[in-house]
């Protein structure tokens, strides 16, 4: 887990239960985007909710999950 911690003493990161963030603070959960299956059964990430594009279609759940955590990572997580 990569943690973001910004001028003003703020921690951004991606949400994983790698730790638990209460023991940082109360933390203020946001969804960045969202995983869901296309009509044809393939896979989309919709990153809209953090500004971003729509990576897909993938044949696997799990290939439009690892698509999602590489683009949050390299376009959301410090670009605030």
């Amino acid at each position: 887990m990569r943690l973001v911690i910004t001028a003003d003493g703020s921690i951004r990161c991606l949400y994983t239960e790698a730790i638990d963030l209460r023991s940082l603070g109360q933390p203020q959960i946001e969804r960045a985007s969202h995983v869901e299956p296309t009509s044809d059964g393939r896979w989309q990430a919709d990153l809209s909710p953090a500004g971003g594009p729509t990576l897909g279609p993938f044949a696997l759940r799990s290939d439009a999950l690892t698509a999602e955590s590489h683009w949050l990572e390299d376009n959301w997580l410090t670009a605030r």
